[in-house]
C-alpha cells in the first residue's frame, strides 16, 4: 500500500463537478445560454422529480483554519436580514424564468455557518422560499450546524419548517488539533446538540470528521472515532484535509507543511479509521462517506440511486440544482454557473434585478459522457461504456491509464467496463482522473488541487 500511496499521491480534483471549475470554458459561456439550459432542465424535470436548492450562508464569527469554503468573518449580526432579503430576491429572479411553481425535492443550507443566523431569521428564509414554491411529496431538507452555536431553538425552528437532517462539523476531539485549526469545541457540545436533534425528531444526524490535520496523530483519529461511537450518528463524512494554502480567503498559512502528517501517516489514519468505522457498524458509501444501514444514504446506495453534486452525496438525483447566495454554484445538468464571490457585488446585482452569476460552463457531448462515468465511479465504484459506441476506442490514453491501474490491482477491467477493487477505493480520485479529458489535454502549470491522499 505504501508504494501505491507514493505513486498515486498527486494533486487531483474531488470531482464535485465535471468538468472541474478550473477547466470551465468561459469563452463559450453566457448568462443567456445558462438561462436557456435552466429552463430546458426545469421543463424536463420539475413535475417528475422536482428541483434541488443549495443556499450559501457565508457568515462565521471566527476563522477555522482548515476550511477552504467561501465565508465572511464577522460578529455583527445585523448582516443577517439584508443578506436573506437578497437571497429571496435572487430566488424571485429564478422563479420568473419558470413556467410554473417549482417543486423542491432537496434543500440544503451550507456555509459559512448557517447557525450564525437566528432561528427566526432562518424560518423567514425558508418561508420566503416556499411563498414561491411547493414541497415535493418526499422532500429532504438538511443544514450544517456548528456544535458551539447550534441551539435547541435552531433545531426546533428548522424542524418546524420541514428539516429532518442535520450535519455537525466535528473534525477532531483532540485539543491540540482543535487549537491548530481554530475550532475548539468540547465533546460535550457535540453530544448536547446530537441529543437535542434526536429528542426533537431528526431522522438523520451526521458528523464530519477530518484526517490529515496539523498535529494530528493516528491516536487522535482513533480517539475521535471511539468517542463518535458513543453518539452513533446516522452518517459520517470521514474525509481528507485539503491543504490549499495558495487559495485566497482561508487561514491555512497559520501552520507549516511540516506540522501535517506525511502521506503515509495520513493513509494509515484513513485505513485504521475505516476499519474502526466498519467494526462499529458503518458501511462505506462512495468516497469518504459512511452510513448506518438504517440511513437513507445507505439505502440509496443499495438501490443504485446514490447521487453526487455540489452538495455532496445525496439520496436521490434531481436534474436541476440551483445555488442561491454568494459564491453558490448551480447545475442545470447541461451547464454550470457560479455566483459572484464578493458580498457587496452580490447585493448590488440582485437588487438591480440581475441573476448574479459571473462564470460557468456549457457541457458538450464529451463532457456529458465523461461526467456520467465519473459519477458512476464516485457513487458505485464501477462504470460501463458498452453503450458509448466506441467512444473510448478514440481515447487510447485513457485505456492505457486504466490498464496500468489494473496492474496495480486498483481496478478490474472487463468487457467495456471497470470495477474498483477494495484496494483501489482509497484511490478513487486517481481513477476518475484517468477519464478526465480536460486535465490530460491541458496539464496545469500551477497548483490547482489538493493532494489525492
Amino acid at each position: 500500500m505504501c508504494s501505491l500511496v507514493q505513486k498515486y499521491n498527486v494533486p487531483g480534483p474531488r470531482y464535485t463537478s465535471y468538468p472541474t471549475v478550473p477547466y470551465w470554458d468561459m469563452e463559450s459561456f453566457s448568462g443567456k445560454k445558462w438561462e436557456n439550459t435552466l429552463q430546458k432542465s426545469f421543463e424536463e424535470s420539475n413535475s417528475s422529480e422536482g428541483i434541488s436548492l443549495y443556499i450559501h450562508l457565508p457568515f462565521c464569527e471566527s476563522m477555522c483554519t482548515f476550511c477552504g469554503c467561501h465565508k465572511r468573518i464577522t460578529k455583527k449580526h445585523d448582516v443577517e436580514l439584508p443578506y436573506l432579503r437578497s437571497v429571496l430576491k435572487e430566488w424571485e429572479l429564478y422563479c420568473k424564468l419558470f413556467s410554473q411553481r417549482p417543486i423542491v425535492k432537496e434543500l440544503h443550507l451550507g456555509g459559512g455557518t448557517p447557525t450564525f443566523f437566528s432561528p427566526d431569521h432562518l424560518k423567514t428564509l425558508i418561508n420566503g422560499i416556499f411563498a414561491r414554491a411547493d414541497k415535493a411529496a418526499e422532500y429532504e431538507f438538511s443544514f450544517e450546524g456548528h456544535p458551539n452555536n447550534t441551539t435547541h431553538e435552531h433545531l426546533q425552528a428548522l424542524y418546524d419548517v420541514g428539516f429532518r437532517r442535520v450535519s455537525y462539523g466535528v473534525q477532531d476531539y483532540n485539543e491540540t488539533v482543535q487549537k491548530a485549526i481554530h475550532r475548539v469545541q468540547p465533546f460535550e457540545n457535540v453530544k448536547k446538540v446530537t441529543d437535542y436533534a434526536r429528542e426533537i425528531g431528526y431522522t438523520s444526524i451526521g458528523h464530519d470528521i477530518i484526517f490529515g490535520l496539523p498535529h494530528q496523530s493516528l491516536a487522535h483519529v482513533e480517539q475521535t472515532i471511539l468517542k463518535t461511537k458513543t453518539l452513533m450518528p446516522d452518517r459520517l463524512a470521514f474525509y481528507s484535509y485539503a491543504h490549499v494554502p495558495w487559495l485566497k480567503g482561508n487561514g491555512q498559512r497559520g501552520y507549516k507543511d511540516s506540522d501535517l502528517p506525511t502521506a503515509n501517516e495520513k493513509r494509515k489514519q484513513y485505513e485504521v479509521g475505516k476499519q474502526l468505522l466498519a467494526k462499529v457498524g458503518y458501511e462505506e458509501i462512495g468516497m469518504d462517506h459512511f452510513a448506518l444501514k438504517t440511513d437513507s444514504l445507505y439505502k440509496a446506495m443499495e438501490s443504485g440511486e446514490l447521487h453526487r453534486n455540489f452538495m455532496g452525496y445525496t439520496a436521490s438525483k434531481t436534474k436541476l440544482m440551483i445555488g442561491l447566495g454568494v459564491s453558490s454554484i448551480s447545475d442545470s445538468w447541461y451547464s454550470f454557473a457560479q455566483n459572484v464571490k464578493n458580498l457587496e457585488e452580490y447585493h448590488h446585482l440582485v437588487n438591480n434585478g440581475i441573476i448574479p452569476i459571473y462564470r460557468g460552463h456549457i457541457l458538450n457531448d464529451e463532457d456529458e459522457t465523461v461526467r456520467r462515468h465519473i459519477l458512476n465511479l464516485m457513487c458505485r465504484f464501477e462504470t460501463s461504456w458498452s453503450s458509448d459506441h466506441g467512444f473510448f476506442d478514440q481515447l487510447p490514453n485513457t485505456v492505457e491509464r486504466l490498464k496500468e491501474m489494473e496492474q496495480d490491482d486498483v481496478l478490474k477491467i472487463t468487457s467495456n467496463a471497470i470495477k474498483v477493487t477494495e484496494k483501489g477505493k482509497p484511490f478513487i480520485r486517481n481513477i476518475c482522473m484517468a477519464f478526465d479529458m480536460h486535465l490530460h489535454r491541458k496539464t496545469p502549470k500551477t497548483r490547482l488541487f489538493s493532494m489525492t491522499i
